[in-house]
């Protein structure tokens, strides 16, 4: 594979300025993490990412594009209370975003459009913070409901106060499934001090940080104000004012505030009165965190230091516990602006972002013991594409396209006697740069494959143009205009089929639409788009049913997030967060002869997650069914075999059909490709009822790293995906952290001197790896531990897996134990590594921080029966119980792969031969390469694309003077691997300490 690596391709990652968690922290709750968990980041270019913890993957799931002076300054949740059904039965209460930014409304977003739903605004001054009111406790709710006590207090639906730059302080409702203006607790002042941050110190005390030295305290009940905590005055030669930047409360009431000066205070929880303060910062503290027991706070500052602070134990009974600075790290390259937390018995993190636009999560707990994790700033879904007919790369950011033209390989031209001197022309050149007018950022953009036409989308409008080339270095563009039923409909994906047909439309409701492209022949009206929209209906699902304390997601978990043509465009996939698939293929025969369709009248123009009833959606079916739209004698169907497919256990990465040359359809004995079907008086468009025959093998690529090939015409998992579960995948590459992006295919042509490889290119943010689908994987390597000799467990022999398994958690007992091994072990031993939500655990010999992590405990006097303890934390049982069902479902799986392997035969070379080490080479055999491969070389990678190669080459036969192995080689898959490192983004001038010179005369050099 030829590698072009490009780094000119604009797209600046905007910085993270809010944070905010779907639940908030509970110890009560076991497991890592909650089924609706999400992470909302609020980006200064207006778009909202929601991120999927996922016991630890962290899947960037969507994102809510912004658009022009757009901003998101906060971010909060909140959940509805449960209700009840028809039937009596408890219905999740649903989980609700909400926004502010740079305005004096309250924005609030539909999960499954990723649209705002409504705005709330009024007379007051621009929203600098807001604050969800904690949700009344379960124990409480019963009490209330009979409480004769203020009216407040039966109301189960959670409030927003808002802080306002004039100095007001306004509270939302949001009771009913609606946001309004309630009331203001308070007006402005004539000094107008801003309200810089707040929160909640109960369902009705509201804490505000201000712009005038001053924390203030407010009742709701009653709108006073019951205290004002004054800081004094700012440093000498420095503001007189002291700006407090961020407050928060405790699970004890105590208060804790970061302020313009570095430090960072506390405060009594009812005499409130400063407790103590800590001046661990060199620049104003921006925001802070605090850990659900109390016991832990974090902050962040200007000075790019994340510092740890604790409690200490008092030495004496009695003694006051004092808060005292435990450690700091710099985990970013610039300002920490927003910090949020989460914390269950099974995960324990700290989320914060800044001006250097990399999410980054650390351990709380285990802090200094684990690894912290760093997200990627690049979007989860590319936004690069190709025309490799034409080595045209198209990038696009906010609402700029711009296309490129990528040079000829160096390599190609040597080969091909065409080389000239590079100097003489670029290796790359702008050749177009559209921007897109409104104020609307792009969702999705695509490119033909002979770069004929482009298509752009936001969620408002959809726009078509034609592209010609005027000369070598200008491409002139030319709107088309769309079916009537598309003004003013958006589409948050947009992608052509291969062969230019068909365009796909997946609209911000869920809605598939496919449209028609005509007129590729006809030179004089060029390509344009019949009237008629095929709109594809999915099938009912059943809604996922969670924990009703979990809260529901609405229609998020159906959001449509990966689609998917096969080679020949005659089969279509789509699928969605909850791991659903989509499955449609295009019948019948291609006739051109055939007048363009009539608009076929149609009472069901909803979306498939209405909630119409299902005797009315079996009428729909039926009626489609009936009377198919017909397109030039072809018309979409869903798949016969949808039913079959089986359900994603999560949703799915990457989709994409293995690239094999479709199947002729056009025999010998067919006009138009439909022979024996003539009009009459009854059936005025007749068409056959042939499904596709080409290759229907569709590859996927899961959020947790788990890889399935499934026969979509068969609806069943195909033979290779049988023989090589998830397990079978190589440690190195199940190891990997940054989740998959996209994937590139390399599949030999006939004429290659190995016509069998079938090569697929995985690709992350960090990494490229390799997987060559043409032989089996390699089997996953025997237990050095195993008392069976290391022999894999034959039929009739899985019982002994059992006992195995037990044998291994008493060595793991035994040696947690022993004080002759290290917290290495486990890895030693092969078992899962266990961390709280960040990074992987540190082994012992690479521990820098903290104190001694094990006691030598003796039992009798001359403590002969002596052994050392670890003081680590105690793993949850559920914990334990978790990881032993996915050892078991690894060791079923090994098994399984055994069995359709036909028994202990080794795939080295591709073909079991019965033996580990391959045969030697014979005379005239093809010798095939590495089943799998993998890098870590490059910068982050924003996209890999294809470029040219066999997709440009179609008759390099027919060239003389080439031989087949030259001909093999130029025919290779050429790609461009777009890059984009941080050190070439532009970003503010950051702050410098005292001991910072050689970093700052390093920037002033760069400069």
């Amino acid at each position: 594979m030829d590698v072009h690596r490009c780094r000119f391709v604009p797209y600046p990652p905007s910085a993270i300025n809010a944070l905010a968690f779907s639940h908030p922290s509970s110890l009560a709750t076991s497991s890592k993490g909650l089924p609706t968990l999400r992470l909302a980041i609020g980006r200064a270019n207006g778009d909202i990412e929601i991120w999927n913890p996922l016991r630890g993957a962290w899947h960037h799931e969507s994102t809510f594009r912004g658009g022009k002076d757009r901003s998101i300054e906060g971010l909060v949740w909140t959940h509805d209370p449960e209700e009840q059904d028809k039937k009596g039965l408890k219905v999740p209460g649903k989980l609700r975003l909400y926004s502010i930014g740079y305005s004096s409304a309250v924005t609030e977003w539909d999960l499954g459009s990723g649209l705002p739903i409504r705005h709330a605004s009024g007379n007051y001054g621009e929203l600098w913070c807001i604050a969800a009111q904690p949700r009344l406790p379960s124990t409480e709710k019963k009490t209330s409901n009979i409480s004769n006590g203020n009216k407040e207090d039966d109301i189960e639906y959670q409030s927003l106060a808002v802080g306002c730059a004039d100095g007001s302080i306004v509270l939302f409702s949001t009771a009913e499934g609606d946001l309004k203006f309630e009331r203001a607790l308070t007006r402005p002042a004539k000094k107008k001090a801003r309200v810089l941050s707040i929160t909640w110190q109960s369902r009705h005390i509201v804490i505000t940080g201000h712009a005038d030295s001053t924390i203030r305290i407010f009742d709701i009940r009653n709108g006073q104000q019951i205290r004002s905590m004054s800081l004094g005055a700012g440093p000498e030669g420095g503001p007189k004012e002291i700006l407090v930047w961020s407050v928060k409360c405790m699970v004890d009431g105590t208060i804790v505030s970061g302020d313009s000066t570095g430090t960072v205070s506390f405060w009594d929880a009812k005499l409130y009165s400063r407790l103590q303060r800590i001046t661990s910062h060199k620049a104003d503290v921006l925001d802070l965190a605090v850990s659900v027991d109390g016991e832990a706070v974090f902050s962040g500052s200007m000075d790019r230091r994340t510092t740890l602070y604790r409690r200490t134990v008092g030495s004496r009974p009695g003694e006051k516990r004092r808060w005292v600075e435990i450690a700091h790290q710099r985990f970013h390259s610039h300002d920490v602006k927003a910090m949020a937390t989460f914390e269950t018995k099974g995960i324990s993190i700290l989320a914060s972002g800044g001006l250097d636009t990399t999410p980054i999560i650390v351990p709380i707990r285990e802090y200094g013991k684990e690894h912290h994790r760093t997200l990627s700033c690049l979007p989860q879904k590319p936004p690069v594409c190709s025309a490799p007919k034409k080595r045209l790369l198209v990038s696009w950011w906010d609402r700029e396209v711009s296309l490129w033209r990528i040079a000829t390989s160096l390599q190609t031209l040597v080969e091909s006697n065409e080389y000239e001197d590079p100097s003489l022309s670029p290796t790359r050149r702008l050749m177009a740069k559209v921007l897109i007018q409104g104020e609307e950022s792009i969702t999705s953009a695509d490119i033909v494959q002979d770069g004929s036409l482009l298509v752009v989308a936001t969620l408002s409008t959809i726009k078509v143009f034609r592209l010609k080339a005027k000369n070598d270095s200008t491409i002139g563009l030319r709107k088309i205009e769309l079916p009537s039923e598309l003004h003013g409909i958006g589409a948050k994906i947009i992608q052509w089929s291969p062969d230019g047909k068909w365009l796909l439309s997946i609209t911000s409701n869920n809605k598939v639409q496919a449209i028609r492209v005509a007129g590729w022949a006809d030179s004089k009206k060029g390509p344009h788009f019949l009237p008629q929209i095929v709109n594809l209906k999915r099938l009912p699902r059943k809604a996922l049913q969670f924990n009703y304390l979990n809260g529901s997601l609405g229609a998020y978990n159906r959001s449509i997030s990966c689609v998917a043509f096969s080679a020949d465009s005659r089969v279509l996939v789509v699928g969605d967060l909850s791991g659903h698939l989509d499955t449609w293929v295009l019948e019948g025969h291609e006739d051109l002869t055939q007048d363009p369709p009539i608009t076929r009248t149609s009472n069901d123009n909803s979306s498939s997650l209405s909630s119409s009833s299902s005797s009315s959606d079996e009428s729909d079916e039926s009626d489609a069914e009936h009377h198919p739209t017909l397109v030039y004698a072809q018309h979409w169907k869903r798949n016969p075999t949808a039913h079959l497919i089986p359900k994603l256990p999560s949703a799915a990465l990457i989709m994409s059909f293995r690239p094999t040359k479709p199947t002729s359809i056009s025999p010998e004995g067919l006009t138009n490709g439909n022979g024996h079907l003539h009009p009459t008086r009854y059936n005025p468009y007749p068409h056959s009822h042939d499904l596709p025959t080409g290759e229907d093998r569709l590859f996927i690529v899961t959020a947790e790293h788990q890889f399935y090939e499934i026969n979509i015409l068969a609806g069943k998992i195909s033979d290779w995906s049988r023989r090589n579960p998830t397990s079978a995948l190589p440690k190195e590459f199940r190891s990997i952290r940054d989740r998959a992006m996209g994937c590139i295919w390399d599949v030999a042509p006939s004429s290659s001197p190995n016509p069998d490889r079938q090569r697929m290119w995985l690709y992350g943010n960090t990494w490229l790896w390799m997987f060559d689908l043409a032989q089996d994987l390699p089997r996953p390597d025997h237990d050095e531990n195993d008392e069976s000799g290391g022999d894999k467990p034959q039929v009739g022999e899985f019982s002994q897996t059992r006992k195995r398994r037990r044998e291994k958690a008493a060595r793991k007992k035994s040696i947690n134990l022993s004080m002759d091994h290290d917290d290495d072990s486990h890895a030693r031993l092969g078992e899962k590594e266990r961390d709280t939500g960040a990074g992987s655990r540190i082994p012992a010999h690479e521990l820098v921080t903290g104190v001694g992590r094990k006691m030598r405990k003796t039992i009798g006097a001359k403590g002969a029966d002596a052994s050392f303890v670890k003081l680590g934390r105690d793993v949850s049982d559920e914990s334990e119980a978790e990881d032993d069902e996915e050892e078991e479902e690894d060791e079923d799986d090994q098994a399984l792969m055994k069995l359709r392997r036909g028994g202990d035969v080794a795939m080295v070379d591709g073909h079991g031969n019965g033996t580990d080490e391959p045969d030697e080479k014979t005379p005239g055999e093809i010798r095939v390469g590495p089943p799998f491969w993998g890098t870590f070389k490059y910068r982050p990678i924003l996209g890999i694309v294809p470029i040219g190669g066999r997709e440009d080459d179609e008759d390099d036969d027919s060239r003389e003077g080439t031989d087949g192995e030259r001909r093999g080689r130029r025919r290779a898959v050429e790609v461009a691997l777009v890059e984009r490192p941080m050190f070439d983004v532009d970003l503010p001038e950051r702050f410098y300490g005292d001991q910072e010179w050689s970093e700052k005369k390093d920037a002033d050099v760069r400069l």
